[in-house]
């Protein structure tokens, strides 16, 4: 093996425009050189392909190259050839001819470099022209495709162990930008790999600004984007989740900024795709508007800023999306724009990317029923006919779990192209026909003609191609006769169709003896679920987003940025990034948020966040009224905040796992109560974990324990409490010692130690925890203080006063309904409820006094209930 000196290693860089290493090259290009298997993890623009790319040029034999797009190969062998280089690709896009020439040269020596997708281990005939070649590298790009927990999985990535096995285990060199701890050691195990040696060069991207703007709507989005547009100058992407959305996108870009604009997405036809690319890699357009496939493998430098109209599904793809600007080392923007709606779009395409079993089964038997062999259905055509509610592109994944258990195969799509396999090895099919059927016989010649050597394999070919080698036939007639053929056995034929037909190859058998493994697939699903979850608290979190990045990828040591979003608010006073244990002001706030979650769903099938942050501001919108959410006992809870504000209180909530999401009809997700959400809410104060708000909010939910943090952090040394000083709002022990006293007002210090020292007679012992909010509350109460001073004294709303009754008298607590309402109301009351217990409550309240509220009725029932316990 001839290799380079590393100290002739600059030698090698000219040849691809570069006069030094970036940080890392070197030592993996050293371990390569030395025929030892590596592992390399470096950042999108870090220069990864160099890695493999030198070594192949510094020393004699192939380096075979796994590339997951076979749209990337041309570009970057385009790239090399013109470098003077001798670099090749193998796929699809090629006629047989041109695969057989490429193939030979490989054999012969004639590539350094040849690129391949791992589809191409499927052929053995591929297989077999690898093993005679002088194969001396192996180097699998985008390793994170292997892993089943990557974020981009492809089941032929997962079998290049088994196909680097066959080869004889050659050097392999995996490389990733994107993969996590776990993924990483996935990727060793199932390449095999010797002992490798892993770089990580780190994954921080100090030039780049990450910003994250919530936009409840698709207008706040364009607001925001178009914001950014207008104060940055030079190329960027625009990336949205779908081709339609690309198309609005970038017409209103056009029309608004007039700045040349592309779009680029999986439904333009090929050659549109290139052009887009080409007009914006070569700097004749400033913007690209695209899916996310858009960039993969593109270096281009000068890319100033990326903006996600829509939430990626992962960090791992947002990281590497948003690291495609900034790669000159300049500083470049990155903003997402985080809607609520966005949730939904990621769960449809898991549901479509990973079908359950009844929609394969149902995908199955309706092709097996077409009586049709192929089937020229188009993936749009089968989802229509079945009317399901997924993607089309979910078709195309029960199609692969169905090519997978071997009954059928899906034939490549070629445009205005049939396809023809002979899958015999006799010297010629002619002899099977009769001897009166010359016709078919003249046919079967051409057809052995046109295939040639090429057996067992499907020859795709232009109709014409075929005509010329018959004399006086048009084409319907040979259409004809190439069907009757496929009567024969060892004769498949498909002809011209735009779509990818599905030849069935075993139509009859039962669904249930398939074997395809849907436990795997459920937990695939469930892993893509988990890292759009992680994403979520990505786009909620209020820490630094640099720190985010490199925590979820494993680097827990890093510094704050000092620019995104995150940090530049903590700069400016506003949002900060650590959580913090909440001061019981704000535990009462995040009660109130739970409790109102709690009883939504009792009286309805539930809310999303924004109706939930309505009803607990008061709002008096449509959809509030409409559903009856004015008639709760935590309607107007939070009127002193603004709904963006208690919305971030929700989405605080979500991140710490005291709320979740949850479906309960397709992609309209709901606010539930977590388990621990149920605690906190009725349990004790130390049941509450740590919690990251904006500072603002804060500040709003709690000014004087702010204000006290704020003068604390200030003063270089602790200064002695003044007995005017006055303790955060709702703190109130179960007995104020002397120390404490000092620290409360005069006034607020007298019904204090009053209510720590008097029980009320006949009271049963407390049941809730003495921690308890809402226990404090009910003692000032059965005390004998009115609702209005216990609000005064707790700093509460009188609205929490009678809330925290209820749930005291929940928690089994005595509640006297004369302690709010009138002994007329109350009389009222009973008399319509009658002496039981009522099934139902809301039939009850059109024949009470009009205002009465439902929990009003519930407060009756529960003091009625201890009266009788007492009894």
């Amino acid at each position: 093996m001839t290799t380079a000196a590393p100290h002739d290693l600059e030698a090698y860089l000219e040849p691809f425009g570069l006069s030094s290493f970036r940080p890392g090259q070197r030592e993996v290009i050293e371990t390569v050189l030395a025929g030892k298997d590596c592992l390399c993890v470096m950042p999108t623009g870090g220069g990864k392909s160099l890695c493999f790319q030198l070594p192949a040029v510094a020393r004699a034999g192939v380096t075979l190259v796994i590339s997951p797009l076979i749209a990337l190969m041309k570009d970057q062998v385009d790239v090399l050839t013109a470098r003077g280089l001798s670099a090749t690709y193998i796929n699809s896009t090629l006629t047989p001819e041109e695969q057989t020439r490429r193939l030979s040269g490989m054999a012969s020596g004639d590539y350094k470099l040849i690129y391949v997708v791992p589809e191409r281990f499927r052929s053995p005939r591929f297989v077999e022209a690898v093993g005679r070649s002088d194969l001396r590298l192996l180097a699998v790009d985008e390793a994170h495709c292997i892993s089943e927990w990557g974020h981009d999985f492809r089941p032929d990535y997962a079998r290049l162990g088994q196909f680097r096995a066959q080869l004889g285990n050659p050097p392999t060199i995996a490389l990733t930008a994107t993969a996590t701890d776990f993924v990483r050691r996935d990727i060793a195990q199932l390449l095999n790999l010797r002992e490798p040696e892993i770089f990580i060069t780190g994954f921080a991207r100090p030039n780049l600004h990450y910003g994250v703007q919530p936009c409840p709507t698709d207008r706040d989005k364009d607001e925001a984007m178009f914001r950014l547009l207008d104060g940055t100058p030079g190329s960027g992407i625009v990336y949205a989740s779908t081709r339609k959305r690309c198309e609005e996108l970038g017409q209103k870009i056009v029309s608004r900024t007039r700045r040349p604009t592309t779009v680029y997405h999986a439904g333009l036809a090929p050659e549109e795709r290139r052009a887009a690319q080409d007009d914006f890699m070569q700097g004749r357009t400033e913007i690209a508007v695209a899916t996310l496939a858009f960039g993969m493998g593109i270096d281009k430098a000068d890319v100033r800023f990326v903006v996600h109209y829509n939430l990626p599904g992962s960090v791992e793809a947002y990281y590497q999306e948003a690291g495609r600007a900034g790669r000159d080392g300049q500083s470049a923007q990155c903003l997402l724009l985080f809607g609520g709606g966005d949730r939904h779009i990621h769960e449809f395409f898991i549901e479509s990317a990973y079908p359950s079993r009844e929609v394969v089964a149902q995908v199955y038997e309706f092709l097996c029923s077409l009586g049709q062999n192929p089937i020229e259905m188009t993936q749009q055509e089968v989802k229509e006919a079945l009317n399901l509610q997924i993607a089309a592109e979910g078709i195309g994944a029960c199609e692969k779990l169905l090519e997978s258990s071997g009954v059928l195969e899906r034939l490549e799509a070629a445009e205005n192209t049939a396809a023809v396999r002979l899958n015999s090895d006799l010297p010629t099919l002619v002899d099977l026909l009769p001897q009166q059927a010359k016709i078919k016989r003249q046919v079967m010649r051409a057809v052995e003609q046109l295939v040639g050597a090429q057996r067992q394999q499907w020859c795709y070919f232009q109709p014409r191609e075929l005509l010329a080698r018959l004399a006086d036939f048009d084409s319907g007639d040979l259409s004809r006769y190439l069907r009757e053929l496929t009567t024969l056995s060892a004769f498949d034929y498909v002809p011209p169709f735009r779509g990818r037909a599905i030849h069935l190859r075993q139509p009859g058998r039962p669904f249930e003896e398939l074997e395809i493994d849907f436990e795997k697939l459920e937990r695939r699903k469930a892993a893509e679920y988990e890292k759009l979850e992680h994403v979520l608290r990505f786009a909620r979190n209020h820490r630094c987003r640099q720190q985010e990045i490199l925590s979820y990828f494993g680097e827990t040591d890093s510094e704050p940025c000092g620019h995104c979003d995150n940090c530049k608010s903590v700069a400016q006073g506003g949002r900060h990034g650590a959580a913090q244990a909440p001061t019981q002001k704000v535990l009462d706030a995040v009660r109130m948020v739970l409790s109102g979650v709690a009883r939504v769903s009792r009286s309805r099938t539930g809310c999303g966040k924004q109706l939930l942050a309505q009803m607990l501001c008061g709002s008096n919108a449509k959809p509030v009224t409409r559903n009856r959410l004015d008639k709760l006992s935590t309607f107007g809870l939070l009127a002193h905040l603004k709904q963006p504000e208690v919305v971030q209180l929700i989405d605080a909530l979500l991140i710490c796992g005291l709320l979740e999401q949850t479906e309960i009809e397709p992609f309209r997700p709901v606010l539930r109560l977590t388990a621990r959400g149920g605690e906190v809410m009725s349990g004790p104060d130390d049941a509450m974990p740590r919690l990251s708000l904006p500072e603002a909010l804060w500040r709003k939910l709690d000014p004087v324990s702010a204000a006290k943090k704020s003068r604390a952090s200030k003063a270089a040394a602790p200064r002695p409490a003044t007995p005017a000083a006055r303790p955060p709002a709702g703190e109130i022990p179960p007995a104020l010692s002397a120390r404490e006293s000092a620290l409360v007002a005069p006034e607020v210090a007298q019904p204090m130690r009053e209510a720590s020292q008097v029980a009320p007679a006949g009271s049963k012992p407390a049941e809730a925890p003495p921690q308890a909010s809402h226990y404090w509350t009910w003692r000032l109460l059965a005390a004998g203080f009115s609702p209005d001073e216990c609000a005064a004294i707790r700093g509460l709303s009188a609205a929490v006063v009678f809330d925290h009754a209820l749930r005291a008298a929940d928690g089994g607590l005595e509640v006297d309904a004369g302690w709010f309402l009138s002994r007329d109301l109350i009389s009222r009351i009973e008399q319509v409820v009658g002496p039981t217990a009522p099934a139902k409550i809301r039939p009850l309240l059109e024949r009470l006094p009009r205002g009465t509220r439902y929990e009003e009725v519930q407060l009756v029932l529960h003091a009625r209930r201890g009266k009788s316990a007492r009894i």
